[in-house]
This record gives structure tokens, sequence and C-alpha cells, in this order.
């Protein structure tokens, strides 16, 4: 475990925020936050560290041993930031994304680009499968991105599986669990229920997106042990297919209703002088450049000593 100093655990809290605010947007990952902040790793191995044999370790070692092999203060750091960050800045993304759009895509779509670069650089020798798999995962995530959302649904474990899949692609580079929510017709609901304070649907969809991240991090973090340049690989291939939803410009086909809220069901994307409105475009490729400095900058913060 890091030996870190108060100050180290700021600066999760606040790697930790920007996870939030990405996780809050449909179509942005805070597991590519977390990547190119340089704790992606990290955060993978503490929820792998947490298993059943926890309580054996709190009963015969005591909780200091606990905390320490759960990596305690740093998942608590992290998760305290992405809390401050979904609770604080939900309501202002929400509003940004109905109504300037336009400049808060170009912004991530800035940042996800630069990302590709990022996290392919990390991977050490290319080959043919590296760029087959590189390939396959930019496919999947493009072809997921253009799928239909589904009707809205309220079935109990429907919603238990929703929470552990859009867990899962949270802490998964490229894909957002807020996009999948959408897909799988959850948004509406889940968003209501914590509104509400519907603490069975909450609880529900809490339970499942604890069992999907104890899982899926067992996963990763054995794909990260025995076949490192394929995963990275496979997260680049994730990351560029994932552009596609973000694309500043869009033509909106169809919108469906949910009382109050109003959801894009089908949309294409189109060149900025074909966008009907104000493209922004000086605005908006200023921003996009703010966003692919910024990983850049968030690089040089992560690797300093």
């Amino acid at each position: 475990m890091k030996s870190r100093k108060t100050l180290d655990y700021l600066f999760i809290t606040l790697k930790g925020m920007a996870m939030g605010a990405a996780d809050v947007v449909p179509g942005v990952s805070g597991g590519t936050i977390a990547f190119i902040s340089g704790i992606y790793e990290e955060l993978i191995t503490s929820i792998n560290s947490i298993d059943l044999s926890l309580f054996g370790t709190l009963r015969k070692e005591g909780i200091k041993a606990f905390w320490n092999k759960i990596n305690g203060n740093f998942l608590l750091a992290l998760f305290v930031g992405i809390f401050i960050s979904v609770f604080s800045l939900a309501r202002f993304l929400s509003w940004l994304l109905e109504n300037q759009p336009v400049l808060l895509w170009s912004f991530f779509f800035g940042l996800v680009l630069a990302s590709v670069f990022f996290v392919g650089k990390e991977i050490k020798k290319w080959n043919v499968g590296t760029v087959v798999i590189f390939l396959t995962g930019a496919t999947v995530a493009y072809i997921i991105t253009e799928l239909p959302p589904n009707e809205n649904v309220e079935s109990l474990p429907y919603l238990f599986l929703s929470g552990a899949l859009a867990v899962c692609a949270m802490i998964l580079p490229g894909i957002s669990g807020a996009f999948i929510l959408v897909l799988l017709g959850s948004y509406k609901t889940i968003l209501d229920a914590v509104h509400e304070r519907d603490i069975k649907i909450v609880l529900t969809v809490g339970i499942g997106a604890i069992f999907g991240l104890l899982s899926f991090a067992r996963l990763l973090k054995w794909m990260f042990s025995h076949y490192k340049n394929l995963t990275l690989a496979l997260l680049t291939g994730f990351i560029l297919g994932s552009l596609n939803k973000i694309w500043p410009w869009k033509k909106v086909l169809e919108t469906k209703t949910f009382g109050d809220k109003t959801i894009v069901t089908d949309e294409m994307n189109v060149w900025p002088w074909s966008f009907e409105g104000d493209n922004q475009l000086a605005f908006a490729i200023l921003l996009a450049i703010i966003g692919f400095s910024l990983i850049f900058i968030l690089e040089k913060t992560a690797s300093r000593k």
C-alpha cells in the first residue's frame, strides 16, 4: 500500500470529483478519468481486495488490518469525491446538457479524444493481436452507442441487473454507466427514485451495483495481471468507439417524454455547418482544445513524484 500524506488524499478526492462529474453525463465514463489521472489499476486492485476473507481479518487482526487490506483511505477519499460531485454538480451538468449541449460535448470530445492517445501509448508492444483487439473494442463500443434505448422499466430484478451493468461500465474506460442505463430503459426510473427517495428501488440498484463492481473488478484485475497489453488495447478501442456518442453536433430524430423529462431516443451526427441552429464553432473548438490539453496536464500532475 502506498504511503500518502493528507495532500495526496485531497488530490485523490479531486480525481473522484472529476470521475463523478463524468459519470453524470450519459456518454462519458468515470473509468476514463480514473485511467488518465493515474489511479485506475489501484482502484481495481483495491476493489478486488474486498471479499469474504475480510471478515476473518477483522476478527483476528482488528479494524486497522481490515482497513489497510482494502486500501481504505484511498477508497474513502475517492468515493467522497465521487459523491460530492454527483450531488453538487449533477444539476449544473443537467442544465448544461439542456442549454449548452454543443459546448459541453465539445469539451468532453476533446478530453476523450486525448484519452485515446493517452491509454494507447501505455501499450508496450503493438502486434496483430493487439490491433485486432483494439478494432474489436472500437467496433463494440460504436455499436453500443448506436443501439436504441428501451422503454422505461420498473421491474426490481431488471433494475438490479441495470445497476450491475451500469457500474461495470462506470469503471470501464470509454463506456458510460449513465448511457448504459439509458439503453436499458432504467435511467428515468432510477433518476426519479433518487429524487423521490424511493428506498426500495435505490437499495435494489445499489445492491446490484455492489455485486457488479466486486465481480467485474476481479475480471479486470485478472486481465491486467495476465494480458495487460491486450486489455489496454481493448480499453483504447472502447474509448475510440465511444466518440461517436459524444460528437457535439447532432440532429434529433426522435424523443420521448417521461413526466417532465424528455429523453432523446434517436439522433444522428452531423457536420457543424449542417447543424440546425447556432453551431458555436469557435467556442466549441476552443473548449475541445482545452479538454484535449487537460488530459496531458493531468498526466503530468499524476506522474509527479
